[in-house]
């Protein structure tokens, strides 16, 4: 079974949650390329899993308002909420804009603000 490019990134966040970053990562080419806009760049597979096992202590918790799908982009947007170095609970608002390229996730821009 062929999966489309929104059901990809459901199965991807899935792992995320249960805290399968491999399982996340096994959705992504190798080149992929996050930018979280106004802050950084990461390029490449590694960069991102160093990025996941600190920033996601422990698994995060999405709540996903909207996703839209259209040839090769999904866009995401909703609710996460984050640990921060104290281990409090930190909520942020996202849209997030993936670029699928041969099935897997290549490109993703994310718009990250915390909630008041």
């Amino acid at each position: 079974m062929t999966l489309n490019n929104k059901e990809i990134l459901e199965k991807a966040n899935a792992a995320i949650t249960k805290g399968d970053n491999a399982g996340f990562l096994s959705f992504c080419t190798d080149d992929t390329e996050w930018t979280f806009i106004g802050e950084r760049t990461l390029r490449g597979k590694e960069a991102v899993r160093q990025y996941m096992s600190a920033a996601y202590r422990e698994p995060p918790k999405f709540e996903v308002e909207n996703l839209l799908a259209e040839g090769e982009f999904v866009i995401a947007t909703g609710q996460i909420t984050m640990k921060d170095d104290n281990g409090k609970p930190v909520d942020y608002s996202y849209c997030d804009i993936w670029r699928f390229r041969d099935g897997k996730m290549a490109e993703l821009k994310a718009f990250v603000i915390k909630s008041e």
